[in-house]
């Protein structure tokens, strides 16, 4: 038998007339991670974060350690102010603050972003290397979700050190930070 016999009773929902109560809205006094979920369009947290530690490794392997040192120095917000049953802090243990992913809570990749210089790194290569190593969701774009960390990242950030950033990155890149 077909398919459609079981399936009569069931009335069609278009999708895009379906509220998901997971999307939020972009507050002033919105987290980190929540501000990164609003402006992106991601509904989980556990993506937001594995996104933002790509985006902010990939950032990092442009920087001089002197730079990353200045960015990490400003960023002491916690992820997310609400995470009563603490599962995004348990699933990654070591970053309970922007810091720790600025930082990258790898040990080894954190050491050895230390000890490599910086990277020449072109725009096409950042937005690859974005799609390719963060499990993007097929309904969000990498650009819409790097301008939403970058957003949330200059919200954290002192004129300095969002000027700072700017000039290591590359011109499309470099645009995505000054629009966010």
């Amino acid at each position: 038998m077909s398919d459609e016999v079981y399936k009569a009773a069931i009335p069609e929902i278009d999708p895009t007339e379906v509220e998901d109560s997971r999307i939020l809205t972009a507050g002033k006094h919105d987290s980190f991670l929540e501000k990164v979920m609003a402006q992106s369009g991601l509904a989980d947290p556990y993506d937001a974060r594995d996104i933002t530690e790509v985006i902010f490794r990939t950032m990092r392997d442009m920087m001089t350690n002197e730079a990353v040192d200045h960015v990490a120095e400003e960023l002491h917000s916690p992820l997310m102010e609400e995470n009563k049953d603490r599962t995004l802090y348990t699933a990654t243990p070591l970053a309970t603050e922007v810091e720790d992913l600025w930082q990258d809570t790898n040990p080894i990749v954190h050491f050895l972003s230390r000890v490599r210089p910086a990277l020449n790194i072109r725009d096409t290569t950042f937005l690859f290397r974005i799609k390719q190593e963060s499990s993007l969701p097929s309904t969000v774009e990498a650009e819409q979700v790097i301008k939403a960390v970058f957003s949330a990242t200059k919200d954290e950030l002192s004129p300095d050190r969002i000027q700072e950033i700017a000039e290591f990155l590359p011109g499309t890149v470099r645009q995505l930070w000054q629009e966010a």
